[in-house]
């Protein structure tokens, strides 16, 4: 009697990435990613400077050509499942002079439902106001984008991804530059999406609370050096091979790692 194997459909998997390879000025950035990422992770993307993360997130989303390989979103290529992502971009990307309210930020979120030439609903505006009552930003909602402080700005992008509602969430470093209180209302605010059966990744840089906040890790170094589940691959071998050579940064990492379980 033969083996049963399940075979899982790229229709069920949030996503799936075969030979991706990114190249600034014929350099390659990332190459020859495989990937891919089960329904329901709440999924942290760690490495060093200049690893590729933000990269990845991009090429994913359409927002960087490819130089060779395949995404797809539930099976689909992202232009035909962008209304089941939510992105929330770096801080430091964002044009925060642009003269627009936080609830005009949140708003835009619908955007991709309404369609361009379509006035916002006062449902919509409903919805938008919700999601800032959860990141704790309702008060805020006229204040213009730039007077915000930057916990603020990025629980305003958080609560923008939120309103989509989204199926798969990519977030690139949204713990940078916020003080301990919004970062723990971010945790919170990923692990109840989590909890929804969404799908999130996450840039992050802290390895001391990876094992805490995570239960999946991509291990990325311009190659993915491992992904799995957290328990399983973040340890210090697999940071050794990702980090190299920053051995100070890497022990106490590892220490923290050990002292986690």
């Amino acid at each position: 009697m033969q083996n049963e194997q399940t075979v899982i459909s790229p229709k069920s998997l949030p996503l799936t990435i075969r030979d991706l390879t990114v190249a600034y000025h014929r350099k390659p950035v990332i190459w020859d990613i495989d990937l891919t990422i089960p329904e329901g992770k709440l999924v942290s993307i760690v490495g060093p400077n200049g690893a590729g993360k933000t990269t990845l997130i991009k090429a994913c989303l359409d927002l960087i050509p490819r130089s060779s390989g395949e995404v797809s979103i539930y099976g689909q290529p992202y232009k035909q499942a962008r209304q089941r992502v939510g992105y929330v971009p770096q801080r430091e990307s964002v044009d925060w002079d642009f003269p627009v309210s936080a609830l005009d930020v949140v708003a835009m979120g619908t955007y991709g439902q309404l369609g361009w030439f379509r006035r916002v609903s006062k449902r919509s505006k409903a919805l938008s106001m919700q999601a800032l009552e959860r990141v704790g930003l309702a008060d805020y909602a006229h204040r213009q984008i730039s007077q915000l402080s930057g916990g603020q700005q990025q629980r305003t992008f958080l609560a923008r991804a939120l309103v989509q509602d989204a199926d798969i969430y990519f977030m690139d470093e949204p713990f940078a530059a916020v003080d301990a209180a919004t970062e723990r209302a971010i945790v919170e605010m990923l692990k109840e999406i989590q909890e929804r059966g969404k799908t999130v990744l996450v840039v992050h840089h802290d390895l001391a609370t990876v094992p805490q906040y995570f239960d999946w890790t991509v291990l990325l170094n311009m190659r993915v050096v491992a992904a799995g589940p957290t328990d399983e691959v973040f340890n210090q071998q697999n940071l050794r091979r990702t980090y190299g050579g920053k051995l100070t940064l890497l022990t106490q990492a590892a220490n923290e790692v050990e002292r986690s379980r």
